[in-house]
């Protein structure tokens, strides 16, 4: 019974059918979530997540899940928010384990059925680089090989949150 439960909850309501907006969007973050954090922990898997849906309600970015994620790379390769958008390679994922675990974590994300653990970041990158970028934001938490980031803006609009000031401490 509570397994049931468990995957009931993780699911959320139900969906229009496969070809349904809310199904979409869902797929969208659920790629992202493979492409990006595929062998990171679960925190990390959903501090990627919860980037993508930062952005989607943020007024700086586009207002829907699949519109942040596809944004940039029209273009020129490796241009675009989230690399595996514009690499030019495969967007199918072949890990069918990781892939089915990527899909209930972005039902977990957008039923608000997790915690952010970034307090908010609408930026990461791998702790392998340093792009000229990270200089102009706020270092938050680095969740397993990913550092997250807010913008100073946000930061100041925030100060009165208890939980923003536990999460990103003073530099």
């Amino acid at each position: 019974m509570l397994a049931i439960c468990a995957i009931s909850l993780a699911a959320g309501p139900a969906t229009a059918g496969p070809d349904s907006n809310l199904n979409k969007e869902l797929r969208c973050l659920a790629l992202t979530i493979y492409f990006e954090a595929r062998g990171e922990p679960d925190e990390g898997k959903l501090a990627v997540g919860y980037v993508v849906m930062n952005r989607a309600s943020h007024p700086g970015f586009p207002q829907g899940i699949c519109q942040v994620v596809q944004q940039g790379g029209e273009k020129l390769r490796y241009r675009c928010q989230f690399t595996w958008w514009c690499d030019g390679r495969s967007d199918t994922p072949h890990d069918a384990r990781a892939w089915e675990h990527s899909k209930v974590l972005a039902r977990r994300i957008y039923w608000d059925h997790a915690h952010d653990p970034t307090g908010g970041a609408l930026w990461y990158h791998s702790d392998s680089v340093n792009p000229a970028w990270g200089a102009a934001l706020y270092p938050g938490p680095k969740i397993g090989r990913h550092i997250f980031y807010r913008s100073y803006e946000d930061m100041r609009r925030a100060e009165g949150s208890s939980t923003l000031a536990r999460s990103y401490p003073p530099l």
